[in-house]
């Protein structure tokens, strides 16, 4: 039996019967951690790994700018939007330099959104 075929069964079966809440907060989890493994992969000097996870992160984040409800979510959606695009912003910079501070500020603020998110 393949073990990362049904890990990926289970993981879809996760995705699809899943609620808006916790979408959002797999996309959450999902940035972190690829953040943590362009911080890892940074310190290693492995530039193109570093790349990778960074522009996945990247393209996460985007994802949850598209999940934003201007119309109901008010004031919160945009301050969430600007920090979203601030993230985006940081983590093309840091895959400029490999800055893992960067990397790692950038991780912790999502950790901090997921975490209230799961509290919600």
């Amino acid at each position: 039996m393949d073990y990362r075929n049904v890990s990926n069964i289970y993981k879809q079966n996760q995705i699809l019967n899943a609620t808006p809440k916790k979408l959002v907060v797999l996309l959450y989890e999902g940035a972190i951690k690829n953040l943590k493994l362009a911080e890892l992969s940074a310190a290693e000097k492995k530039i193109e790994q570093t790349s990778n996870a960074l522009i996945k992160a990247q393209d996460i984040i985007q994802e949850l700018m598209a999940t934003l409800d201007f119309k109901n979510g008010g004031e919160v959606a945009e301050n969430l939007n600007r920090l979203y695009d601030y993230f985006i912003t940081e983590l093309i910079n840091a895959n400029r330099s490999k800055d893992t501070e960067s990397i790692k500020k950038i991780r912790v603020s999502l950790e901090e959104l997921r975490d209230t998110w799961i509290e919600i």
